[in-house]
């Protein structure tokens, strides 16, 4: 329905534009198009309206202050608001001029033309040069202006956030092996997982490949990013069922935190990408937080890894071994083969040093194929000493456990020692199992073909499901000295004790408790039905000539015992 009285100029207002309205000097409504009243949908009068209450909330000031600009300057302005219509609100660019009537009256002609189709293309634009075209997620540029946002909001509130950068395990494999479509649909798919774990305030990019960055305000202790880590890691371990594919990849997470580690978007994320690739060389689907005085010693990595090779040819690598006592009667019923690097002019190194960097140059292949030949060979004397069977168990590293010799050096050891399989028991972690579950499966089958046992190593430390108790071949739970530590007074932790020690029952695995120091830890777990226990309450790790000596003793007074029962 047309608004208003009909007059020449209101004629040639049918013409002028998409949109055209009179008002008067209070931006009240004096006449409308037919082609604005079917624009905005209104079937009623609208003569006596103010222009602005045809546009949305966010839109009338905008509308307000054109009116009041247009009536004090005399000048025309031009804004771009929205119109409500019935269905939606459409874009238009509204040229607001005033005039003075026959009678000297102000008034005001708004003339609109319809830019909706314009403001669509110019916002698509807008997207594509900010958001990743395949995910949808904010690209690099727009992850840039989120993080200077960020840092300038952590300078007003003197509350900090994390950067963490995600890398996909095993995406290349699914990508060559099955073709991008597949691929983007599998990226595709993470990107909605990866959003779903995070609040609403932060910000998820994808900034290349399989690498995706997130952005946490105001979350900066290790705690609260492993939780949203953990989360994460967790969503990518799920199976991705893609056009009849069932399809299994993992996530690598490195984080930093602002101001801690970088002042600058810059050096944030060149700190989190470190951390990720560390993760990565680590054992995978697993997440690292930047260390200063970890990851800025590239000098003395250079000194120390020349030194690592060295002493392989000098012989300064030696393994000691811990006991593994039965809980209830306290009797050795194995050893863990720990490595040590004795440097003449320093000592005793950490394998904290120098694992993660024989590791990451390849030397842990060689180490380790020495560490389990020494071990297996030793565990012969060990069984001579003590007169009766034992076993040894070894640490196996993620890069050993992806090598394709493994398992022949495996064999050989167990050949060279002439031992049997059962006898040894390999110790990995979760994140072996998670970082190619289809190899980990296919390669511990063969492994528990040949009678060797499998331990999950420091087990509910890592982030990988419980599923894998089901699906792989696992004989032992080692229950993780953070655990330990604390009981019996912890709740929580003697809550986490009982629920695996059970767990280990029902699934008839067996159980090693790691980090036992005092009676009332011990007393607990064996309460509780731990099958193994070790720690320095009953026994630190020594040198293999010292724990033959113990073994030889106890050896010596079983007999002596069992000499004085046969006598009486």
């Amino acid at each position: 329905m047309r608004a208003g009285t009909e007059g020449p100029l209101d004629s040639l207002m049918e013409a002028a534009g998409d949109a055209v309205f009179r008002l008067d000097d209070k931006g009240k409504i004096l006449f409308a198009s037919l082609r604005a009243l079917d624009a905005v949908g209104v079937t009623g009068q609208i003569v006596g309206w103010f222009l602005s209450e045809l546009a949305p909330l966010s839109d009338r000031l905008i509308i307000s202050l054109a009116i009041t600009q247009a009536i004090e300057t005399g000048r025309t302005g031009k804004i771009n608001v929205r119109l409500n219509t019935r269905k939606s609100a459409l874009w238009f660019e509204l040229q607001i001029t005033n005039y003075l009537t026959d009678k000297g009256k102000t008034e005001l002609l708004a003339v609109g033309r319809d830019i909706t189709e314009q403001q669509a293309t110019e916002e698509r634009l807008r997207h594509m040069a900010t958001h990743d075209a395949l995910t949808g997620l904010p690209n690099r540029a727009l992850l840039s202006d989120r993080m200077h946002m960020a840092i300038a909001q952590a300078k007003r509130t003197g509350r900090g956030f994390s950067v963490l950068a995600l890398d996909l395990d095993r995406f290349k494999k699914v990508n060559d092996a099955l073709g991008h479509l597949v691929g983007d649909t599998l990226l595709k798919v993470a990107g909605e997982r990866l959003r779903e774990t995070l609040r609403n305030v932060d910000t998820l990019a994808r900034v290349g490949g399989d690498e995706f960055v997130a952005v946490l305000p105001g979350a900066i202790s290790e705690a609260e990013i492993l939780t949203v880590a953990r989360r994460m890691i967790a969503n990518m371990q799920l199976p991705f069922e893609i056009q009849g594919h069932t399809l299994y990849v993992g996530a690598s997470i490195g984080a930093a935190t602002y101001p801690e580690h970088g002042d600058d978007d810059v050096r944030l994320l060149t700190h989190a990408d470190t951390a990720m690739m560390r993760a990565k060389e680590t054992g995978k689907a697993r997440c690292v937080v930047y260390s200063p005085q970890k990851f800025n010693q590239q000098e003395y990595d250079v000194t120390m890894e020349a030194a690592m090779f060295e002493a392989v040819r000098n012989g300064e690598f030696c393994l000691h071994y811990q006991p593994i006592v039965d809980a209830t009667t306290r009797q050795v019923r194995g050893y863990e083969a720990l490595m040590r690097w004795m440097r003449p002019d320093q000592g005793l190194v950490s394998p904290v040093q120098f694992i993660p960097m024989a590791e990451s140059n390849g030397l842990i292949n060689l180490l380790g194929a020495w560490a389990l030949k020494s071990a297996c060979m030793q565990l012969k004397r060990f069984q001579e000493a003590a007169g009766r069977p034992l076993y040894v168990s070894v640490n196996v590293s993620p890069r050993q456990f992806r090598n394709d010799q493994f398992l022949g050096m495996m064999d050989e050891a167990l050949s060279l020692a002439g031992l049997e399989g059962e006898q040894l028991l390999l110790e990995i972690t979760e994140g072996i199992l998670m970082a190619d579950p289809g190899h980990a499966e296919a390669t511990l089958n063969q492994i528990s073909a040949r009678g060797v046992r499998i331990a999950i190593d420091d087990f509910g430390t890592g982030y990988s499901s419980l599923a894998y108790l089901k699906r792989f071949p696992i004989s032992t739970l080692k229950i993780d000295r953070a655990f330990i530590q604390d009981l019996p007074e912890s709740v929580k932790d003697a809550a986490i004790c009982n629920v695996v020690l059970s767990l280990a029952s029902h699934l008839d695995l067996s159980t090693v408790a790691e980090g036992v120091e005092n009676a009332e830890q011990l007393q607990f777990l064996v309460r509780q039905g731990c099958t193994l226990i070790q720690g320095f309450y009953t026994g630190h790790p020594m040198m293999p000539e010292t724990a033959m000596a113990l073994l030889r003793a106890a050896s010596t007074e079983h007999a002596q015992l069992v000499a004085a029962s046969v006598t009486r």
